[in-house]
């Protein structure tokens, strides 16, 4: 091995899926983007295949997790801690960097056990801000906090996240706090994007999301609020990018309020938010974020969004500001902000340029690059 070999930390990071959200685009930055001369970077994952073939494009190594899954399985989980305390024994590495809740607790565990130096984890949301019984979340904050503990430091990705947290024993001085950032996006205008990408969409005006059909998400809000007002605005149309276990049910809803030519769902789409100056205006109505890249990317964009007062959100958007906010699940209040969005152009024209202003001062890409570094170190 060379001096200069032998100098390079090497980073494992590890997530508990291989698809494309937000936390998989997170390790991608990083991994991607972390001086070669430096640092070693190998990402291992659970079920999920997205996150590999972006990261082979960048001549990042992967290895899977066979046995991580996402929901709870107490077999798989045994096996999947094994498999992590291999990998680990294996890599041997200088800093272990764990993203999602599973492979927190179980990584850092093993990372204990196996006696890294150094374990990190991002927490990317609290899974106790979800849709739970009583029973459920407690055990899950418990879970949360033995995690921190475990670590020897934990990024939130938000304020709120770091509040939430912060207020547990013993965790004050394990807690950082780094916003995501992002980089400059080559967007396709929005006539290119529209034909590209849903060439039978003839409506003028279109409301769009780029979002994972997971009940979190809360685009039943979304398809509740715009039927009220699809009979008074008939050029108007809601499209959403992605795909999901809610798909189903989505389409269910869709059926109900006979919104089968006003509401599409679009699946998976690479590389999405280049097309995203396609749509008249963003929506993010979900139930619970932690600190979401898509409001990012519509401010990079220009575009006006609408989104729910929930987690780290209104530390990217002020009301009235740059973009409105509505209380999670008030389909009313939604149906409003919609309406006087679609009015008011000279209004969604003054919101996303102030929003591209936020983006561009706040959430920079360096900056979170340069600050995690430093915890590398």
């Amino acid at each position: 091995m060379s001096d200069k070999e032998s100098k390079r930390r090497k980073i494992l990071y590890m997530i508990t899926k291989g698809n494309f959200g937000g936390a998989q685009r997170y390790v991608f930055d990083l991994a991607s983007n972390l001086p070669s001369d430096k640092f070693d970077v190998v990402v291992a994952f659970g079920e999920g295949e997205t996150l590999a073939e972006k990261l082979k494009d960048r001549n990042v190594r992967t290895i899977g997790i066979p046995s991580l899954r996402r929901d709870i399985n107490l077999g798989k989980e045994i096996l999947a801690f094994f498999q992590i305390i291999k990998i680990i024994k294996d890599e041997k590495p200088d800093i272990l960097h764990l993203n999602s809740s599973k492979i927190g607790g179980l990584g850092a565990l093993a990372g204990r056990i196996t006696g890294v130096k150094k374990i990190i984890f991002t927490g990317h949301g609290w899974a106790f801000n979800e849709e739970r019984g009583g029973l459920s979340k407690i055990i899950i904050t418990i879970l949360h906090w033995v995690t921190i503990l475990l670590c020897h430091k934990t990024i939130t990705v938000s304020k709120k996240l770091e509040a939430q947290i912060g207020k547990f024993p013993f965790v004050k001085n394990k807690i950082i706090q780094i916003y995501n950032g992002i980089e400059e996006i080559k967007f396709l205008g929005k006539e290119e994007a529209r034909r590209r990408i849903a060439p039978n969409i003839k409506f003028p005006f279109w409301i769009g999301t780029i979002s994972e059909l997971h009940k979190n998400k809360g685009l039943d809000f979304m398809i509740e609020a715009f039927s009220k007002i699809c009979a008074e605005f008939p050029n108007t149309v809601f499209v959403v990018i992605g795909e999901g276990e809610e798909r189903e049910n989505i389409q269910k809803l869709i059926k109900k309020h006979n919104l089968e030519n006003r509401v599409f769902l679009l699946g998976f789409i690479k590389n999405a938010a280049q097309y995203i100056k396609m749509f008249d205006i963003f929506s993010l109505t979900s139930r619970t974020e932690a600190f979401p890249y898509a409001p990012l990317e519509a401010g990079m964009a220009r575009l006006p969004v609408i989104a729910s007062w929930a987690g780290g959100i209104p530390e990217i958007i002020s009301n009235t500001e740059n973009g409105l906010l509505v209380r999670v699940g008030e389909i009313s209040e939604l149906s409003l902000s919609l309406s006087r969005l679609i009015l008011d152009k000279k209004l969604r024209e003054n919101l996303g340029e102030n929003l591209s202003q936020t983006v561009r001062k706040m959430f920079s890409f360096t900056k979170m690059i340069e600050n995690t570094k430093v915890l590398y170190e």
